[in-house]
């Protein structure tokens, strides 16, 4: 579990094809104190386990089925990728609770400068837009943020200068895909209202 406060931000410095899975490894800093093999880390908010790591990375192993739901099918060695190790029961829960498990991918649409405010526009694959709620939250590439505006197929939020500071969206364009993980709350209310009918 973790909450969408992203902790740092880190660079792919492998993403190879074994025999058995993919495998990353992401120089970081801040994620490797006290970590374990078998920790849990959202890289991009998809929940990760360690298998590896020495003084400057870790390293991830990847089903097949992990590379096609999420934006990580595209990733190459050099980007910045989104870390936040999973939540602690002494700490803050600052975003909302994020289980980092991908919902799917989604595509920037607009992403500017609107006065003095960073405007996101993303599109959300077919059927997703059911989770959608003005004002509710979600998680772009791990990071919690607001809905502030909900269409059909996409919704909007808007960006603080320390968003964009800290996180790896200052890498991305229009067209770039991002992970989606749609609120869970929601997700729970739909399953139950279906048995309830």
């Amino acid at each position: 579990m973790f909450t969408g406060i992203v902790e740092e931000t880190g660079r792919v410095l492998e993403f190879t094809q074994s025999a058995q899975s993919w495998r990353m490894r992401v120089q970081a800093q801040l994620c490797l104190q006290g970590l374990t093999l078998g920790d849990s880390i959202a890289v991009d908010g998809c929940c990760l386990t360690v298998v590896g790591f020495d003084a400057s990375s870790m390293s991830f192993d990847l089903l097949e089925e992990t590379r096609k739901l999420t934006h990580f099918f595209a990733v190459k060695a050099g980007v910045q990728v989104n870390l936040e190790r999973s939540l602690r029961f002494d700490g803050k829960v600052g975003g909302h609770f994020v289980t980092g498990h991908i919902d799917g991918v989604g595509h920037i649409l607009v992403f500017e400068m609107r006065g003095k405010d960073m405007y996101l526009n993303v599109s959300v694959p077919t059927g997703y837009g059911r989770y959608l709620v003005h004002k509710g939250s979600i998680a772009i590439d791990g990071i919690s943020l607001t809905i502030a505006e909900v269409k059909d197929d996409s919704f909007a939020v808007w960006l603080i200068p320390h968003t964009l500071e800290v996180t790896n969206l200052k890498q991305h364009a229009v067209g770039s895909a991002v992970n989606l993980e749609f609120d869970l709350l929601g997700k729970y209310v739909e399953k139950l209202m279906k048995h309830q009918a």
